[in-house]
């Protein structure tokens, strides 16, 4: 049986949702191991000037506890 945990990320990109959530995932990498799956939970965007300047992303990461 595996032990499974579940962390809250929030991260943010100039780009889009998509690489913020790649942010997200880099960024728990450097202190979480053994990470198997991540769940965007809530996408919201800044906007300036009439246009997105900032992509943002709630995301939920599942790791293994070993």
């Amino acid at each position: 049986m595996s032990v499974l945990k579940v962390i809250e990320v929030l991260a943010n990109s100039e780009k889009s949702w998509e690489d913020a959530t790649k942010k997200a995932v880099a960024e728990a990498s450097k202190s979480v191991k053994n990470i198997r799956s991540v769940y965007v939970q809530e996408q919201s965007a800044s906007v300036k000037d009439g246009e997105i300047s900032d992509f943002r992303v709630n995301v939920k990461i599942t790791f293994e506890v070993k």
